[in-house]
Parts: C-alpha cells; structure tokens; sequence
C-alpha cells in the first residue's frame, strides 16, 4: 500500500484491510474505567458487525498494562502499543486503535512515524475537545492523558518514549506544520501557549460550529497531507457533543455532531495518504443506551467500510 501524499481530490472509497489493536488501559485517566471499553466492544461482537457492513476487519491484539507505576506503566505499555501498530503497518494493512484513556497516542503515532520515516514525515488530525498538550510541570491533575500530544511533539517527560519508539526522530515524532486540532473547547493557557509557539493549526469548536465539521476536517486533513509519510486520525469521543456520545471520561458541554463527523470521516476511506486510525476514551459504566458504542461502530465502518451512499 502505497501511504505517500498523494494530489488533492476525491478519493475512491474501497474497503481497507484494517487490524485493530484495542489497548484495555485507563490508567492515564482519572476514571481508569475507560480501560473497559475496547474489550467489552470486542466481546460485544463490534468486529462481526463490522464485517457485516462490509469491513475487512481482524483482530491483532488486545494489550494490558504491566506495571504498578503509573509513568513506567504509560511508557512500557506505548512501546509494546508502538511495536504492534509497526507490525500492522509492515504486513500491509491498515492499524485501527481502539483505546482507552487518551496516553495510548504515545504509542500509536511513535509506532507509525517510525514505521513511515523512510517516506517521509507523518501529518495528524487530533479531533478532541481537549488539547492534551500538557507536560507534568504544566498539568494540574498530572494525568498523562492530558498530555500525548505535547509528547510526540517533542515536550514533556513522555517525549522518552517517543524517543525510544521513533530512534529516527530527533525532536519530536510530529512536525508542528503537519498537525491540526479539531473540536477543541477545553484547554489550559499552557496548553494553548506551547501550540501556538509551535504553529500547530487549531480548529476550535466555534469554527465548526461556523463552518460544519465537513469544511474544517477537510482543510485539517489537507493541513497534515502536506506530511510525505502519510497522516493519521486521532479521534478522542469526547470531541462529539455529549448529548450523542455520553459515554465518555471527560465530557464537554457542546460539540462535533454525531452524523456529520461520520459523514465527514467517510470521505477519507480509501485516501491512501490516511496510514492509521485511533479512536479512543470509550467508557462503557458512562454510555447510555449503547449510544455511544453505536457511534464507535459508525465512525469504525465509515472509514473502513464505503457504501454507496
């Protein structure tokens, strides 16, 4: 599969052969129940429903935490996480990572950007109603799920990991130029003071409140296709309005529409420049109805899945 940038247009939608890695840890979260999800969607027969729909769809593991303390926890579990998603990629198929509280993008973005360094850079969209660009000196709560993306960015004490992960990057996993945020209502001065020395691109929720989630992903996604490694997606729940995804650690009053960011996803399947997917933060204790496990399976089938809608 060839994962280089390609030129801009629509893309044809054919089904990806896609191995999804669940990553069954809360530990960087305040409500560890989180850890809970991947597994109980798995049980639930999320996979079989997906192939249904459609989807070429395998199971390639489920990982656990290992350790007691919380940091050697985080950064053996984002190595192993790392090494699984470079497998995936190495066989030729499409990583899809189901966590789990949000530290788990340690390890899916250093596995793919090393896995990818020799085409080039990797572009990220982070669709989330936070920014998770904390460091230990900067976060309150020291919760390291606030704080993945300042790490593959090349800050904080996480950014060790990275390190180990990625041995081809010398600062930081991600370039600033190549990464977005989208959805964004919740953050910290500190937070937004790192980014924007960085000039990483910042889509709040006002702005898709404006325009429609359709208009900003798509000039997200054109932001990180300028990486020539391909890009990925890392989609917190919490990015989509509580009203249709309660099911989530952090909720956010307000937010992403269900069936537009759905819609909107669906127009990256079959982008040979999209190198991986992360869906992350499902709390099942929290969900009510099963809304917001339907909308895991949604947005899973949107981008692994084309119909002819």
């Amino acid at each position: 599969m060839d994962l280089k940038a390609t030129t801009a247009g629509p893309a044809v939608r054919t089904s990806r052969a896609a191995s999804v890695i669940g990553v069954a840890s809360g530990i960087g979260a305040p409500d560890r129940r989180c850890g809970e999800g991947p597994p109980r969607l798995i049980a639930g027969g999320l996979l079989e429903r997906l192939t249904a729909r459609g989807a070429d769809v395998v199971i390639q593991a489920i990982l656990r935490p290992h350790y007691l303390t919380l940091y050697r926890a985080i950064s053996d579990l984002s190595i192993r996480l790392a090494r699984e998603v470079a497998l995936v990629l190495e066989s030729g198929r499409f990583p899809l990572v189901l966590g789990g509280d949000h530290s788990c993008a340690i390890g899916t973005w250093s596995g793919v950007a090393s896995a990818l360094a020799r085409r080039g850079s990797l572009g990220l969209v982070w669709i989330d109603a936070h920014m998770d660009s904390h460091t230990r000196a900067t976060s309150w709560s020291g919760m390291p799920h606030g704080m993945p993306l300042a790490a593959l960015l090349g800050y904080g004490e996480a950014k060790a990991v990275t390190a180990q992960v990625a041995s081809t990057v010398t600062e930081g996993t991600l370039d600033p130029r190549h990464v977005s945020l989208v959805g964004i209502r919740s953050y910290e001065p500190a937070e937004a003071e790192l980014l924007d020395r960085l000039g990483v691109r910042i889509f709040d929720q006002r702005q898709v409140d404006a325009r429609g989630i359709e208009s900003v992903l798509d000039q997200a996604v054109a932001i990180a296709r300028t990486a020539t490694g391909g890009y990925g997606i890392s989609l917190d729940l919490d990015a989509v309005d509580p009203q249709e995804a309660p099911g989530v650690g952090t909720a956010v009053a307000g937010g992403v529409p269900a069936r537009p960011l759905t819609a909107a996803l669906a127009a990256c399947c079959g982008d040979e420049s999209l190198a991986a997917l992360e869906i992350v933060e499902y709390n099942p204790h929290r969900d009510r109805h099963g809304r917001t496990a339907v909308l895991v399976e949604n947005l899973m089938a949107a981008v692994l899945a084309p119909t002819d809608d």
